[in-house]
């Protein structure tokens, strides 16, 4: 049930829906910080446990991916029919306590189990966020908002590289995981008291009644599906993210086995290439919003050109000899990478009501990482491996699995073409619904 109400989008004072979108934010990044320490972490527990490529892929993908994805989708139900930021604050407690955990473990089996806590709170912390975000900001503005929460990954891989690294050189991995995890239980007490809990369908001007329910499961299901244009967009993201989780990843070992960098060495140049990052992941939001005025198919033109764009400076930054230079290729592929974040969120929220964003949000992050976190980073560690026993490339191999990967850009950017063909009619028949 909804009530049209006039000027509901002001429901909170500007002032405050920048602070909330700001400690969203700082949420974000403590997501990722927490999530993507383990990368830069990759050489020192290698040689402290003695994994395998494959082993360590495997860590840093399926282990994580399984559980992050699959009850992704009942907190997204429990955030669309409850308090969305109680849902939040329990579990960034959740997450930020078993990265601490991960410092404590003494060998594999005890580390995997750990990181399983980290991916099940974080399965709660986006989809009740962008969901909240949507309730503060109207359509116009959606996509930047949405660009800036997204700031969120930049950030927090370049501060979980930069003090991974250096506390790693300084002590060791062990304690580099507990003093990222341990600070996030004192942000959630933030989040629980500070954070207002937004009407939903405010942005629109209208205001679902608190005994509104959400669709179950299966409706949302059904109605994403019917959206072509969903469809598409979260297989170009889960295509994408196949790249970009598997050089993120691994990039660190591999500037360690073929360039000779430390973790410290690699975490600062990491923090520096991440300021580009921020840059084009703002950047992505805010075209779309710009040039969405114009033509709604920018939402997945803009993703797609970056895609492609993406492609030759990775290659260069992945097999070139000369360590500078092969750094120095890497900014433009920072850019472009967040580029289809903005957008691609922004789509999926407008493509259903308030009462499935949640449920929505979690949908496409469910196909994004169980194909993108899920598979990337095993594939880079199972290439290596095969490469390594089969070719005589030796250290060598883990920059050519890297660019073998990059195929995936391209089918990334063929499916955000294709998303392009249906979306006006997709949008038009959700404002209808």
């Amino acid at each position: 049930m909804t009530t049209a109400t006039a000027g509901t989008s002001g429901a909170f004072s500007p002032a405050y829906r920048w602070y909330a979108l700001g400690l969203m934010v700082v949420v974000y990044v403590f997501n990722f910080i927490d999530r993507s320490i383990l990368g830069i972490l990759v050489q020192p527990i290698q040689n402290d446990l003695g994994v395998s490529d494959t082993l360590m892929g495997f860590l840093g993908g399926a282990v994580f991916a399984v559980f992050y994805t699959f009850l992704g989708i009942p907190i997204a139900r429990l955030a669309d029919t409850g308090i969305r930021r109680n849902v939040l604050a329990v579990c960034l407690a959740l997450w930020s306590g078993a990265t601490a955990l991960c410092g404590m473990a003494q060998n594999f089996v005890q580390l995997a189990l750990a990181r399983v806590g980290v991916a099940v709170g974080e399965a709660g912390g986006s989809p009740p966020i962008h969901s909240m975000i949507s309730d503060m900001f109207p359509p116009t503005q959606r996509g930047t908002a949405l660009a800036i929460y997204a700031l969120g990954i930049p950030i927090g891989t370049m501060l979980g590289n930069l003090g991974g690294g250096w506390i790693s050189e300084a002590f060791d991995w062990r304690t580099a995981f507990v003093v990222v995890g341990l600070p996030g239980v004192l942000l959630a007490l933030i989040v629980r008291f500070t954070l207002r809990e937004p009407p939903r369908g405010a942005s629109e001007g209208r205001v679902e009644s608190a005994a509104a329910d959400a669709p179950p499961v299966g409706e949302v299901l059904r109605f994403l599906w019917t959206r072509k244009s969903f469809v598409y967009v979260g297989l170009g993201c889960a295509a994408h993210a196949f790249v970009t989780y598997g050089a993120g990843y691994w990039i660190a070992a591999m500037f360690a086995r073929s360039h000779g960098y430390s973790t410290g060495d690699m975490g600062t140049a990491l923090f520096l290439l991440g300021i580009p990052g921020i840059i084009g992941t703002f950047l992505g939001g805010y075209l779309a919003d710009r040039l969405g005025l114009r033509d709604m198919r920018w939402y997945t033109w803009l993703p797609a050109l970056a895609i492609i764009c993406y492609v030759p400076f990775s290659v260069v930054s992945y097999i070139h000899t000369d360590p500078v230079i092969a750094l120095w290729a890497m900014v433009v592929p920072n850019i472009l990478g967040g580029f289809f974040l903005g957008p691609s969120f922004a789509v999926a929220q407008g493509l259903v009501g308030p009462r499935m964003r949640a449920m929505s949000s979690s949908i496409l992050l469910f196909v994004l990482n169980l194909i993108g976190m899920g598979l990337g980073p095993q594939m880079v560690g199972v290439l290596s491996d095969v490469l390594n026993s089969t070719t005589d490339l030796g250290d060598a191999s883990l920059r050519w699995s890297l660019t073998l990967c990059l195929v995936m850009n391209a089918v990334s950017a063929l499916l955000f073409f294709m998303a392009s063909r249906t979306l006006r009619s997709d949008l038009d028949a959700a404002r209808e619904h």
